[in-house]
C-alpha cells in the first residue's frame, strides 16, 4: 500500500492546510475524522492530530482513543491535539490569561530536539487558541516557548510523540515548513516518492480493478478537472469510457463548440448534448443561490440519466470532483468540518439512475491535478484554463437567471478573459470572471440618461481554492476593460472590481 501520513480532523479550519503542506513534500496523506480512524497498518508512517474549534475542557469536545496510536506511531499534536495529549496523560489545560491569536515569536527553541532541528530563536509562528497548557506530564519535555506561552512545544521522552501550540501549516509560521519536514521526513521516515507519475500509475491500476470490464459515462466540462479524470479513466478502460459534454446554457461565450474542438486528437469518445432549454426552464423564477444550485444539479442528473440509457450496460458515472469540493460540500469523510455550500457534482446519485460514482481525483488539490495532467501529456490550453464552477454563469447571475442576462454576462466575461490573455495577465490569475449584479444604476451615454445594469469583475490568486486573495490587476488594465465593456455590451453602464479575499468571502458570489 502507498505509504501515507494520517491526519485526524477535529474540525479546525486549518486541517486542509496540513494536508497541503505534507503533499508539497511529495508525501501522500489523508484526512479522516477523529472518530473514524482507518486501519492502522504498516503503510501509516505517522499521524497528525489537528486543531479544533473546541476547548479540551468542553464536555462535548472530541475525545479520541489514542491507545493504539501513541507510542506506536510517530505522533504530532497541533494546537488542540497538543492540549488533548497533555491533558489526557497527566497535564493540565486552563483558559489563557492572554488569548493568543495571530503572530507570535518563539523565545526558546530546543534545537537539539529533532522536531525543532534548524529552527531559530525568535522565529515567527501563528497562534490561534483560547486555552493554554499550564502543566505537562512528568515524561514530557518543553522544546519551544513564546514570551506568553511557556509550553509552545513539547516532546514525550522515550516516544516519537510531540505537541505544538502553534500552527506550522499556515504561511505566517515562517519556519513551519522546516518543522513539518523534520516530522514527516526525519521522524516518520517518509520516502517522498509520491509524484504525479506515481499517482497516475497507482490510480490507473486501481481503476482497472475497480471498474473491471464495465462502461463509464463521464461528464466533460472543458476544465482541467474533468479532462484529467477523463484521461485517467481512458488509460484504464479505453473506449469503454463514454464522455458527454452538456451545454447547460450557462457556459462562457462559444464554449460549447470550442470545448468539443479541444478534445479532438486526445482519443476520447465525446458526445455533445444541448440541454439549454431544460436548464432555463428549471431556473425560471428561482433566485435563491442554493435552490439554483440544486435546480441545475437536478437537470444535470436528469440529462445524464437520459443519456445513460443510450449507452448499453453503463454502470458508472465518472466525475472530476477534487478535494476542495469534498471538503466544502460534505466535510471530509463525514468529519466535523463545517459545510460551506453544496456542489452538484459531489455525493451520491439518485437510486433510479442505477449508476455508481467513480471519482479518480477526489483526494487531489487543484495544483496537484494540473501536475498529473502534465504527466498525462494534456495540452497546456486545457491545463492552464481557469477553474469554472459546475453551475456556470447560473451562480454568477445574482437573482433569477434569464437568457438575456446570460447573453450580457457572456459578452462581459469574454471581454474580461480575452483582455487578460492579450495583456499577458491570464496565467498570473488563478480564477477570473464577471458577476451580473441585481441592481441598476443611472448613467449618461452621449446626451442621454441611462438606467442600466452593473457588473462586478472578480480575479483572485490562489494555489488550491481553499484560500484566495484578490488580484492586484493594473489600474490601467481595469480602466481599459471597463471602458470596453460599457461601450460594447448593450445593457451595462457600470463596472466594479471585487477586492474581497477568501475568507471571509468566497471566490464565487453564490
Amino acid at each position: 500500500m502507498q505509504e501515507m501520513i494520517l491526519i485526524l480532523d477535529f474540525g479546525s479550519q486549518y486541517t486542509q492546510l496540513i494536508a497541503r503542506r505534507v503533499r508539497e513534500m511529495n508525501v501522500y496523506c489523508e484526512i479522516h475524522p477523529w472518530n473514524k480512524i482507518p486501519e492502522l497498518g504498516a503503510h501509516i508512517k505517522g499521524i497528525v492530530l489537528s486543531g479544533s474549534p473546541f476547548s479540551t475542557r468542553d464536555p462535548e469536545a472530541p475525545k479520541p482513543d489514542l491507545s493504539l496510536i501513541k507510542g506506536r506511531f510517530p505522533l504530532l499534536g497541533v494546537c488542540f491535539g497538543a492540549q488533548y495529549m497533555a491533558q489526557q496523560f497527566g497535564g493540565e489545560v486552563l483558559p489563557s490569561t492572554i488569548r493568543e491569536y495571530g503572530r507570535a515569536n518563539l523565545s526558546f527553541v530546543d534545537q537539539s530536539n529533532v522536531l525543532m532541528k534548524n529552527m531559530t530563536d525568535g522565529s515567527q509562528v501563528w497562534m490561534s487558541h483560547g486555552d493554554t497548557i499550564k502543566t505537562i506530564p512528568e515524561n514530557y519535555k518543553i522544546i519551544a516557548s513564546t514570551s506568553d506561552v511557556e509550553v509552545a512545544g513539547y516532546a514525550v521522552e522515550g516516544e516519537t510523540t510531540f505537541g505544538i501550540q502553534f500552527h506550522p501549516e499556515v504561511y505566517h509560521s515562517l519556519e513551519g515548513a522546516i518543522l513539518l519536514r523534520n516530522f514527516i521526513v526525519e521522524i516518520c521516515g517518509c520516502s517522498q516518492n509520491w509524484t504525479p507519475d506515481s499517482f497516475v500509475e497507482t490510480t490507473v491500476d486501481q481503476l482497472k480493478q475497480q471498474l473491471g470490464e464495465d462502461k463509464v459515462i463521464l461528464g466533460l466540462s472543458g476544465g482541467v478537472d474533468s479532462s484529467v479524470a477523463a484521461m485517467l479513466l481512458h488509460r484504464a478502460i479505453g473506449d469503454r469510457l463514454r464522455c458527454i459534454f452538456v451545454d447547460n446554457g450557462l457556459l462562457r461565450k462559444d464554449e460549447f463548440s470550442s470545448v468539443l474542438e479541444s478534445y479532438k486528437g486526445l482519443g476520447l469518445n465525446v458526445k455533445g448534448v444541448d440541454a439549454t432549454e431544460a436548464f432555463y426552464a428549471a431556473l425560471k423564477g428561482v433566485s435563491d443561490p442554493e435552490l439554483k444550485r440544486k435546480a441545475i444539479g437536478k437537470v444535470f442528473i436528469d440529462v445524464f440519466d437520459a443519456e445513460s440509457k443510450l449507452v448499453t450496460d453503463a454502470k458508472w458515472l465518472g466525475q472530476g470532483t477534487i478535494y476542495p469540493d469534498v471538503i466544502e460540500s460534505v466535510s471530509v469523510n463525514g468529519g466535523p468540518s463545517q459545510t460551506i455550500k453544496s456542489h452538484h457534482n459531489v455525493g451520491g446519485l439518485p437510486d433510479y439512475m442505477k449508476l455508481q460514482v467513480v471519482e479518480p481525483l477526489r483526494l487531489l488539490f487543484k495544483d496537484e491535478v494540473r501536475r498529473v495532467g502534465r504527466s498525462l501529456d494534456l495540452p497546456e490550453n486545457i491545463l492552464n484554463r481557469h477553474p469554472f464552477p459546475g453551475p456556470g454563469l447560473g451562480i454568477r447571475i445574482l437573482g433569477e437567471v434569464t437568457a438575456e442576462k446570460v447573453r450580457i454576462l457572456q459578452e462581459v466575461d469574454a471581454i474580461f478573459i480575452n483582455g487578460l490573455k492579450e495583456h499577458g495577465l491570464y496565467n498570473e490569475v488563478w480564477q477570473a470572471g464577471a458577476i451580473f449584479l441585481p441592481i441598476q444604476s443611472v448613467g449618461v451615454m452621449g446626451d442621454e440618461r441611462t438606467y442600466e445594469n452593473a457588473v462586478a469583475l472578480r480575479a483572485v490568486t490562489s494555489t488550491d481554492g481553499m484560500t484566495a486573495d484578490w488580484c492586484h490587476l493594473p489600474y490601467e488594465f481595469l480602466a481599459l476593460i471597463s471602458n470596453k465593456i460599457i461601450n460594447h455590451v448593450k445593457g451595462i453602464n457600470r463596472v466594479t472590481y471585487d477586492i474581497s479575499s477568501k475568507p471571509p468571502a468566497t471566490i464565487e458570489w453564490e
